[in-house]
């Protein structure tokens, strides 16, 4: 298929991801955001150069990190009460002890899709909704780094040059909105944590293992059974959230998994268990829209 009916094919799905879900039924823009240009847009509306206004004695106003905990850990984003919350409030008020913004730290994954789509779009548009509740408590923002798990694509057995597409129309569209971007296989390239791992982290959860189990079946593609391919997930976790804690180590990890996965997630970083489209939804975009009727790559919109 040319790269123009791929195109074509995901905007369809889009559309039809658009109906189900209730959400406008808007051609796929990474142009949805445009930096604020204050100096420019105030001139505008007051018809003074900045030069001309008069100056105006500015006290920097006070911010509690309980107020700017409080802007983004409300239902609105999340699924569920994130871990933590004095180390969450302890992060927040190091950031303003050093005048910048929250960093906040989150995995984006690979799906079937090898094109940008509009589930995509709603969720780094969910994501800057969030971050904008923290602006308007907290002048210097928040900090937003998507992590593109090129590792687990790669487990799943999507083919390489699929996984390069996608992550590279994400890339532009997050940072059109200000986020930035990293390669978990870079992670743990850079760091050295293999030899510092328990030697329980091999021991794996039944419970843990069943849900892996279960999402393996709908979406590995790799070599051996569905069970090993879980099971060598689950290990590849293990390795990846140290590296990930030593590579952040004064972020929060968002995930839109919910908290029964929490072993997968960096110990000694606060998890803030996020929806992921809007309030309600929390299926990861990647695996949206589901595929035309009689793919078995099906999507269940419950997980």
């Amino acid at each position: 298929m040319s790269n123009e009916n791929e195109l074509r094919a995901s905007v369809s799905e889009s559309a039809a991801f658009a109906q189900e879900y209730g959400m406008p039924d808007a051609s796929l823009s990474c142009a949805g955001y445009h930096p604020l240009q204050h100096s420019d847009a105030a001139s505008t509306r007051s018809g003074r150069t900045a030069k001309s206004r008069p100056r105006r004695n500015s006290a920097k106003k006070v911010v509690s990190a309980e107020t700017i905990l409080r802007s983004f850990n409300t239902w609105a984003f999340k699924r569920e009460q994130p871990t933590d919350l004095q180390l969450m409030a302890r992060l927040i008020s190091e950031s303003i002890a050093l005048e910048g913004p929250v960093s906040f730290i989150l995995y984006w994954g690979k799906g079937p899709r090898c094109r940008l789509g509009e589930p995509d779009i709603a969720c780094l548009d969910y994501l800057q909704a969030m971050a904008g509740r923290i602006r308007e408590a907290y002048e210097p923002g928040a900090a937003l780094k998507l992590i593109f798990t090129d590792t687990h694509a790669e487990l799943n057995g999507y083919a390489p040059h699929g996984v390069r597409e996608y992550f590279a129309e994400v890339d532009t569209c997050a940072r059109a909105r200000g986020f930035e971007t990293c390669f978990l296989s870079q992670l743990t390239e850079s760091v050295a944590v293999s030899a510092a791992l328990p030697a329980d982290d091999d021991v794996v959860p039944e419970e843990t293992l069943q849900r892996l189990s279960v999402s393996a079946s709908k979406w590995y593609r790799g070599g051996g059974t569905v069970g090993q391919g879980a099971l060598k997930y689950f290990q590849m976790n293990m390795i990846e959230k140290r590296a990930v804690e030593l590579a952040f180590p004064r972020s929060i990890f968002v995930t839109f998994n919910g908290s029964e996965l929490r072993s997968l997630f960096p110990d000694y970083l606060p998890i803030f268990y996020m929806y992921s489209l809007r309030r309600g939804i929390s299926i990861k975009p990647w695996f949206l829209p589901a595929p035309a009727a009689g793919n078995p790559e099906s999507v269940d919109p419950s997980r």
